[in-house]
């Protein structure tokens, strides 16, 4: 309860016109079990940001919710307040050592969460994490009492002895069924390599499965299920794997043989459980085994899934014998004998159970939907009406009964249908717009809710991007949406202005009536019920015109705008020499602003009206913006121009940060205000920089005993804008651009470089009399040169998904695929540099990028050939020598574990595609802009290729 940061806003740039704005009541009927809901129904609302490496959740009836990290921290959100708080920090170990003796990180952490059964009731909290100092995970449960963790409370339920020798897989899964018994996933514990692990050499019992997945007496790489008691221990029910009593076994164990089970869940109807298997990393079949698969899985009593010698549909590993350097046999998945001089349970194993659905980095044929490339099966819930008491949002009918899922790696949300046996059946996309990243946790909450718990692009350190996402579903009818504009912000007197409707509209395509009120205070009100009205304005004064839409079933909304009657507002004007949609870092911009008013005058000399504008009174600004900035928010609400013009992006900045919290722009509040920061550094401008990275990092010790909050997910450039505004905040007459020059624009040190520039002018003109003064402005964006397939307005035949490592998303191409992008001006652009690949290991087949104007089929104005890659020697596939190396190493990076998807085999080290350049043939204005993906040898579940990047190359001149 150290800090608290302000949350829950709704994710309006992932999903367009999807605000719920008076929920209706919904009953199943609505929605036909055979009708897939339409997309707009659903709102992703951020309820928890700037998290550190979020691992589990639990949601309570009233909103509450529960979050933990890696690190430790176990985190409250309120509702109530909309923060998040700290309650409490779980000392625990988070590293592991090498061989070499050197620290590195591990997944292990604080890494299970779940609340009992009847928390309402006796407020247990269960913590699953790795034991600060001891080689073991532990299962935990306290009591949290206004929301602390009770001193004392602490019971350890269970333990599971491990190693810190390597890395990775953990597990740390829970559920509950309903006779009250718990569910914990436990990961196998052991060094990765690109095939099994099976090294039975002396010294490397930590590199062999076969003591760990594989042994009936060893907790890891198993499911367990135990009831926990009152007292804090636990029973086994009847009915787990191995009966108790029996010898060499763990009567704990539901299931074995699992690398790494992640996310488990049970279907309420059937009590089948479900869960996601992280799969090895091998990119293709070899002499040491089959390619690497990822699996969904259910189980639908307790049995045996094969790990480590066979993965997917009964693909079997030789074990590996190290001594001689070779592969020797493969198993009988009807029969597994265990040898391993590390197992100490017993030698003759159950049958291997069947895999439900599996998938390698490449294309599945049996499975297509799930895509290729990076892979990380997580797991989610399944969908029951009856599991919700009185909910406000339940999800549709077209649900029921299908199995939730979502993958770390891939950030896709499949609803997969069983048919009535419980096998498989079907699957599809849920939700395809909303692109979580990297989504390490999946469940519905008390209300119907769906949420969804993004770690975030960084592994192993905090991301800017994690977050806990609810997603809202709107079942009943909506209100409309409505927007109003007006033809003429104003004018003098006697004039016509056209109200518009247009932009007004019905998510559920009812007919809407409109009905607009034009009043000016103290006057009476004309109604007009069209939805386009052209109004008569004879009287000088302030209108307000109303519009309000409703729909048949009496929801309605409204929007109003003012029109000033009596002053003819500004016509400001901004033109640019040269590319009219990019900036170049490297090229200046050439600007002249045109001011002309019909009662002050113009900017030109040579007029000759009743008065002249001066260039002091017109506002320009040419502003470097980080990367996401919202523009539309950027707006002068009619008021006057003065020297905080300048500043209007510092201004939005500030509206959306927490700064107003303790500072205010002349008052003293809990920090000191901006005018005191202004004075105080007036005149050093070496004070600038260090004043950026305390914005940041945060710092003390200045203004008094209160400290400044980090803002570590603030990035260098907004940071920077924010500082100069504060120091210029004190001066009372405009500073501004010349209204005609040259600019060369910075980026900010620190920033990544991605951002975009705006470039702005405004003027206020002097009041009429008793009328106010209008404001004008005109603004341009020039967007960054290197744009992503995201930003695409249009896109047919691609699959588009957010990355790990680094923001931003991936786009795989099929054939006769294609994005568009809407009025791009390619004058003086002579080329694309294109970050774009065909992996093998992804399924990619390659194909031609051709660049079109207007239409996909338009002018072809370039066109590359992108060739599946050939793998350099120290890529080949792996062999009995390269896995002979590998298993004595320690594990690459990319090696397919639940905190790092893998991205990459330990064999080698990865590299990037090399960008392709795309000569384009000399095109000048604005067009429509399309590259489209051809290969007409491929496949339809055949990828071509994958593409993250588009860079826009200009002519020097």
């Amino acid at each position: 309860m150290k800090y608290k940061t302000r949350i829950a806003k709704p994710i309006s740039f992932l999903i367009n016109a999807t605000l719920l704005v008076g929920l209706a009541s919904f009953t199943l009927q609505d929605n036909p079990k055979d009708q897939k809901p339409d997309e707009s129904r659903f709102t992703p609302v951020v309820i928890a940001d700037n998290l550190d490496e979020p691992m589990v959740f639990e949601v309570l009836k009233d909103g509450t919710a529960y979050i933990i990290e890696r690190k430790g921290a176990f985190k409250k959100y309120d509702p109530a307040s909309k923060t998040v708080s700290l309650i409490a920090t779980i000392p625990v170990n988070t590293k592991y050592t090498s061989a070499e003796g050197v620290s590195r990180e591990a997944e292990e952490g604080l890494m299970g969460l779940s609340l009992d059964p009847n928390f309402d009731k006796n407020h247990w909290v269960y913590l699953y994490y790795a034991h600060p100092t001891e080689k073991k995970h532990i299962l935990t449960r306290w009591d949290l009492v206004n929301d602390q963790l009770v001193k004392g409370s602490e019971k350890v339920v269970i333990e599971v002895t491990t190693q810190r020798e390597v890395c990775c897989h953990t597990g740390g899964g829970m559920t509950w069924d309903k006779a009250g018994n718990l569910y914990l996933t436990v990961g196998n514990n052991t060094g990765n390599q690109q095939a099994a692990q099976t090294d039975e050499r002396p010294g490397r019992a930590s590199w062999d499965d076969q003591g760990h997945a594989g042994n009936t007496n060893d907790l890891r790489g198993k499911i367990l299920r135990i009831h926990p008691e009152p007292d804090g221990s636990y029973t086994i029910p009847d009915g787990n794997l191995f009966a108790k009593g029996t010898a060499k076994t763990r009567p704990e164990i539901y299931s074995m043989g699992h690398r790494n089970p992640w996310r488990i869940s049970i279907d309420s109807k059937t009590g089948y459980v479900y869960w996601g298997e992280v799969g090895p990393d091998a990119n293709e079949d070899t002499e040491i085994g089959p390619r690497g698969y990822d699996e969904l899985n259910q189980a639908r009593k307790p049995g045996n899934f094969g790990w480590p010698w066979f993965v997917g549909n009964d693909q079997a590993f030789p074990v590996f014998d190290y001594a001689t350097n070779k592969p020797l046999d493969k198993k009988d998945p009807k029969k597994i004998i265990n040898n391993s001089p590390n197992n100490t349970g017993l030698t003759e194993l159950p049958s291997v159970a069947p895999s439900f659905i599996y998938y390698p980095y490449g294309v599945s044929e049996k499975f297509p939907l799930v895509g290729s490339g990076s892979r990380s099966a997580t797991g989610g819930p399944i969908y029951h009406r009856s599991d919700f008491k009185d909910p406000k949002r339940p999800w549709p009918a077209y649900y029921e009964g299908k199995w939730i899922a979502t993958d770390f790696s891939r950030g896709w949300i499949m609803a997969i249908t069983m048919d009535e046996n419980g096998d498989y059946k079907s699957m599809e996309r849920v939700l395809p717009n909303y692109r979580p990243v990297e989504p390490i946790d999946m469940k519905f909450g008390p209300d119907g809710d769906l949420y969804t718990l993004e770690y975030g692009s960084n592994w192993f350190r905090k991301s800017d991007n994690s977050r806990l996402v609810r997603l809202e579903y709107n079942g009943g009818n909506r209100k409309p949406l409505v927007q109003a504009t007006a033809s003429k912000k104003g004018g003098t007197v006697p004039f016509q202005a056209t109200l518009s409707s247009e932009g007004s509209k019905d998510l559920d395509g009812d007919a809407l009536k409109y009905h607009w009120r034009v009043a000016a205070p103290g006057g009476a009100a004309r109604v007009f019920t069209t939805a386009n009205p052209t109004v008569s304005f004879d009287k000088a004064g302030l209108y307000t015109a109303t519009l309000t839409v409703s729909d048949p079933k009496g929801a309605s909304n409204s929007q109003s705008v003012k029109i000033i009657a009596g002053n003819e507002p500004p016509v400001v004007a901004i033109n640019l020499a040269g590319n009219q949609s990019f900036f170049f870092p490297d090229k200046p911009i050439q600007y002249a602003v045109q001011v002309t008013d019909k009662e002050d005058g113009s900017l030109a000399k040579s007029n000759a009206a009743s008065g002249q504008i001066k260039p002091s009174r017109v506002a320009i600004s040419i502003d470097y913006t980080s990367q996401g900035f919202d523009y539309a928010e950027v707006v002068q609400s009619q008021r006057s121009v003065d020297a905080s013009t300048q500043f209007a992006v510092a201004q939005t900045l500030i509206g959306q940060s927490d700064c107003k919290v303790c500072h205010q722009v002349a008052s003293k509040s809990v920090g000191p205000s901006f005018n005191d920061i202004a004075n105080r550094y007036k005149g050093k401008p070496e004070a600038f920089n260090p004043l950026v990275k305390k914005v940041i990092n945060g710092g003390g010790g200045v203004w008094g005993e209160v400290a400044m909050p980090a803002h570590p997910a603030m990035s260098a450039g907004d940071a920077a804008a924010i500082v100069k505004y504060i120091l210029n905040s004190t001066e009372k007459t405009l500073s501004t651009l010349p209204v005609q020059g040259e600019y060369m624009v910075k980026i900010p040190e620190g920033d990544n470089g991605k951002g975009a520039v705006l470039v702005r002018a405004a003027y206020t003109d002097s009041p009429v009399k008793t009328i106010p003064s209008q404001t004008a402005e005109s603004q341009i964006v020039l967007r960054n040169p290197e744009v992503s397939p995201a930003d695409a307005e249009i896109t047919k035949g691609v699959d588009i998904k957010a990355r790990g490592m680094g923001s931003g998303v991936s786009l795989m191409a099929f054939s006769n695929g294609y994005i568009g992008y809407k009025k791009l001006d390619l004058t003086d652009i002579k080329q694309l540099e294109l970050v774009a690949s065909a992996q093998k290991r992804e399924g990619s087949v390659g194909g031609t990028v051709e660049v079109h104007l207007d239409s996909p089929t338009g002018e072809l104005i370039g066109q590359i050939p992108v060739e599946v890659a050939q793998p350099r020697a120290a890529n080949a596939a792996p062999t009995a020598t390269s896995i002979q190396t590998a298993g004595g190493a320690t594990p690459a990076a990319g090696t397919g574990t639940a905190a790092q998807p893998k991205t990459a085999t330990p064999s080698y080290t990865p590299r990037g595609p090399v960008p392709l350049k795309v000569d384009l043939k000399e095109t000048s204005g604005k067009h429509d802009v399309y590259l489209v993906f051809k290969n007409d040898q491929a496949k339809a579940i055949e990828p071509l290729l994958s593409l993250s990047s588009i860079k826009f190359i200009p002519t020097m001149k």
